[in-house]
């Protein structure tokens, strides 16, 4: 039995922060994934904020499934990298104060072999970086999922394998896999006991050139019968929630993936 709870990337919806939670509770979902900005940032967001945030879902019978954590570059970029490491501890930090205990962020693609041998200036920016944020995250009780698509499975396994901390962990998204050329269910199975959130989303290869692009969620190339079983295998027990980037009728997407899933998962 799938014991998997669905959630919704508010953000997805392009509405308020009270239009989307009614528009969540509306498709059946249970929980919801905010993104730490604008009014919702660290900086903006007051002790009296949280609490009424919390307050907030509770009156809807929602739960945080995640806070996302949105850069105008990964974390390999040397231009203000410090300012940027202060700004997701920030996040992390809000993130526990908000009763949730994942932050997921696009970091950067993880190096290759050679660029760890050869110590490039870009893998020891992203290796320093990840260390400060994975010691913060064991101090404060909070993982940061680093978003799957810009590598395998295998190759982000083995890299998170170099850091001494709990605390790194992995937000696996199957279409962004697809999207890149990589097996979803392969990456998966080798991402065993590193995935701590996920994404439901769909993509579709077309053309001549084999390149994949979003599609909505059930209407792509990823079999979710078998990726549901591939959870199971893994042991991953958490949130699929839904996300969709582009199209004329998101909320419309969204709401028929919700109940996509809620027929496979049967809740």
């Amino acid at each position: 039995m799938h014991r998997l709870k669905i959630g919704v990337c508010l953000e997805s919806l392009g509405l308020t922060l009270r239009g989307g939670l009614i528009e969540t509770v509306r498709m059946g979902a249970t929980g919801v994934q905010l993104d730490a900005y604008g009014d919702l940032s660290p900086n903006k967001l007051s002790q009296t904020g949280r609490r009424e945030l919390r307050h907030l879902l509770r009156s809807h019978e929602l739960e945080l499934t995640a806070l996302a954590c949105p850069l105008r570059r990964g974390l390999d970029s040397s231009a203000d990298q410090q300012p940027r490491i202060e700004h997701v501890q920030k996040v992390m930090s809000l993130c526990s104060d908000l009763g949730q205990r994942v932050v997921v962020i696009q970091a950067g693609r993880v190096p290759t072999e050679d660029e760890l041998k050869a110590g490039s200036a870009r893998a020891t920016l992203l290796a320093e970086a990840l260390a400060a944020l994975g010691s913060h995250g064991d101090r404060v009780g909070v993982s940061l999922a680093l978003e799957t698509g810009l590598e395998s499975g295998a190759a982000l396994t083995d890299f998170l394998n170099r850091f001494d901390t709990g605390s790194l962990v992995v937000n696996y998204d199957p279409a962004n896999l697809l999207m890149n050329g990589f097996d979803p269910e392969e990456s998966l199975r080798a991402l065993r006991g590193k995935v701590r959130h996920a994404h439901a989303k769909d993509a579709r290869v077309v053309g001549a050139s084999r390149t994949a692009r979003e599609v909505p969620l059930g209407h792509g190339d990823i079999d979710w019968l078998q990726l549901l079983g591939a959870f199971e295998e893994v042991e991953y027990r958490g949130w699929l929630t839904v996300e969709r980037e582009s199209g004329d009728d998101r909320v419309g997407d969204v709401a028929r993936g919700v109940a996509f899933l809620r027929r496979l998962v049967g809740v």
